[in-house]
């Protein structure tokens, strides 16, 4: 097991940050079962923040240097290959690529490490399209060309269920026990999705899509972002519990954030682009077992060759003549490696970028990078020995407790068609706070126990038993799980500035969107890779 080690002034100083009380009794607290607590290499991250490693005695010459191996990465390899173009590396500092869309696998079932599903995207989101085809997931194209899509691949029902009042309901949205006023405000929301489902610009562009490069920058849509979600709300009289709470878990559980830090924009975002037209549904749901893991293992299958994992970029430093020197820091072999890259993309947060590449944070300063809070998870795989008691509505694939801090969890077997015996379930919490930092530091400072006692302990609300069928209990601790789409980040100065290469360095990664799903890393990396391809001739 890991323990991180946090400065005591430290811990003191954020120890009201999260509500996660009793932190020193649930690190006393015994198991029946094991498990151990993962997560990015905490100590090598901060040696790479703060510059304390040796320098390499020599730099090996290369085309393209990717610097991170998430999905932005991947995609920019990925479109290398794809054009034929082979003079890259890519380095990642953990021993395996994919950054949250990571998964594992143990003798019940794989298992996802955070991100597990993509919307089944249409023919105009052209490279999801072409790598769900890659991947087998596609079985052929309707008249209109739209894509189809294999029933193993998506999510099957039932699909979601909310646990209140002592027993499980269907779907996410509490219809049992709602009022008159509850539902005219609900069907109130949903008509202004609608309007801006149907809303286009004088260029034809939707005011929401997927990923949002290919969406509306009007005026109109833009004002959206200087206002926080509950700001829009409030303004239109929306005062629903029920809604409310709907709401706010959906921007819980796609941005890490509340209804007062999230931007409008992603609020109204969240609805609008994963429907094609207005009073249609939302778009199915695309799962596998191992989560968006399934993609990954694509992905890596196509430039293999050219990954190096266990490999930390502590130093970008772009040169006079248009060449990038590149420090790594190699974790098998414990020595520096060094590179003399003719371009590099760095596929990592903005924050990251800052710490490692010093003349870009001093043309840019400190303000700057302070601009993108991260918003950090935890995320639990609990194996069963078998399924607990419950009543009301049925195991789904995605299980919510209404009256929790928590988002709940996935069924790694769902998808297998296996309901009753051992399982695997992936438990979510956003710690989604106000200030991210002191949010971070708390997490980091639980060892174990603290996390699987609140792990335990949420569960428990809905399955009081659940303790006697875990098996093991793995936790994941995401420092940086996903940027946090604030009001006024989404069409800022500084958004826009951060997508701009630096010299011979381009970025590209989902922060360059404000908020983290897998259609916006994969564009961000071909976007980059495109650029570096265009100065290469």
């Amino acid at each position: 097991m890991e323990t991180v080690v946090v400065k005591r002034r430290t811990l003191l100083s954020t120890a009201a940050a999260l509500p996660l009380a009793g932190l020193a009794c649930r690190r006393s607290r015994r198991f029946p079962f094991g498990g151990e607590l993962l997560g990015p290499s905490l100590d090598l991250g901060h040696l790479v923040r703060d510059g304390a490693l040796p320098e390499p005695d020599h730099f090996q010459p290369i085309g393209v240097l990717i610097a991170g191996g998430g999905i932005a990465g991947l995609s920019a390899a990925w479109h290398f290959e794809g054009a034929g173009f082979r003079d890259y590396l890519l380095l990642e500092m953990e021993s395996e690529v994919g950054g949250t869309s990571r998964s594992g696998q143990n003798g019940v079932s794989a298992y996802p490490l955070a991100a597990h599903y993509v919307p089944a995207p249409t023919k105009e989101i052209g490279p999801l399209v072409k790598l769900l085809d890659e991947c087998g997931v596609i079985e052929g194209y309707d008249a209109t060309g739209e894509p189809i899509f294999g029933e193993q691949d998506v999510v099957r029902s039932p699909d979601e269920r909310i646990f209140f009042h002592g027993q499980w309901w269907e779907g996410l949205y509490l219809h049992a026990g709602e009022s008159p006023e509850d539902v005219r405000q609900y069907q109130a929301f949903f008509r202004e999705i609608d309007r801006w489902v149907a809303w286009k610009d004088s260029k034809e562009r939707k005011a929401f899509a997927l990923p949002r490069s290919k969406g509306s920058d009007a005026p109109e849509v833009r004002a959206l972002d200087a206002l926080s979600f509950k700001a829009w709300l409030d303004a239109r009289g929306f005062t629903s519990e029920r809604l409310l709470w709907l709401l706010d878990y959906a921007v819980r559980d796609d941005f890490g954030s509340r209804l007062d830090t999230t931007s409008a924009w992603a609020g109204l975002f969240y609805f609008a682009a994963r429907k094609q037209g207005p009073g249609e549904e939302s778009r199915p749901l695309l799962t596998w077992p191992e989560g968006n893991g399934f993609l990954v293992h694509h992905l890596l299958k196509c430039c293999r060759e050219r990954v190096r994992t266990g490999h930390a970029v502590t130093r970008i430093e772009p040169r006079a003549d248009g060449t990038v020197l590149v420090t790594a820091w190699n974790t098998r072999e414990n020595r520096a490696v060094g590179f003399l890259a003719q371009r590099v993309i760095f596929a990592g947060p903005v924050q990251m970028a800052g710490r490692v590449i010093p003349a870009l944070r001093e043309a840019r300063g400190k303000a700057f990078f302070e601009a993108f809070p991260a918003t950090p998870w935890l995320v639990a795989n609990l194996t069963l020995r078998n399924r607990p008691k419950e009543h009301g509505f049925p195991l789904a694939w995605d299980n919510v407790i209404r009256h929790s801090a928590g988002l709940g969890y996935v069924v790694a077997t769902h998808q297998s068609l296996r309901d009753h015996g051992p399982t695997v379930w992936t438990y979510y919490h956003a710690l989604a706070g106000p200030d991210p930092k002191a949010d971070w530091l708390k997490l980091a400072a639980m060892d174990w126990r603290a996390c699987a006692a609140l792990v335990v302990e949420d569960l428990r609300k809905a399955h009081p038993d659940i303790e006697a069928h875990i098996a093991r209990l793995d936790v994941m601790r995401w420092g940086h799980a996903m940027i946090r789409p604030r009001p006024g980040l989404l069409f800022s100065p500084e958004l826009e500035l951060a997508r701009q290469p630096f010299r011979n360095v381009h970025f590209a990664h989902s922060d360059l969107s404000g908020f983290a799903l897998f259609e916006e890393a994969q564009d961000h990396g071909i976007r980059a890779a495109e650029e570096v391809m265009a100065f290469r001739g």
